[in-house]
């Protein structure tokens, strides 16, 4: 019996913005393959940083595009954290995802999984008869450095 392959999220992201009609660029292509090899959120500063320390130089007004497209598939998920800064995370096409801690003093973020904390959105949405299709949970406050 052979396992079952499943394409990448960088795989599923082109195909699916294939599929739409959207034309591959340089740009676009540069930013998937980047957020691809992310484990969590990032700013778009962050990425235009990366890029073009990795010799991928990459405006900052293209990376806002991409992640604006990509938003616009659910490819992508935006985290707002405060200050007027966002944050762009992976949308796993298997439902995979994680919730953030956030430090509101330094901008920390900590992504953290809670089997029980997904249990309880999964009751609240059966007790008040509402169908959720997506969350996120950011919870807020200072880490032990900032705190120490």
């Amino acid at each position: 019996m052979s396992a079952v392959s499943h394409p990448t999220w960088a795989e599923h992201a082109r195909a699916l913005l294939d599929r739409s009609g959207h034309t591959r660029g340089g740009a676009r292509d540069t930013v998937i393959d980047h957020l691809a090899e992310q484990r969590c959120a990032v700013t778009a500063q962050a990425i235009e940083d990366a890029l073009r320390d990795g010799g991928r130089a990459v405006s900052r007004a293209s990376i806002y595009r991409v992640l604006d497209l990509l938003q616009a598939y659910r490819l992508v998920q935006r985290l707002d954290v405060g200050h007027g800064s966002a944050m762009y995370e992976l949308v796993d096409p298997a439902g995979d995802h994680h919730h953030h801690l956030l430090c509101e003093r330094c901008g920390r973020v900590v992504p953290f999984d809670d089997q029980a904390l997904e249990r309880a959105i999964e009751a609240v949405s059966g007790r008040l008869d509402f169908r959720i299709d997506d969350h996120e949970v950011v919870l807020r406050g200072s880490c032990t450095r900032c705190r120490g």
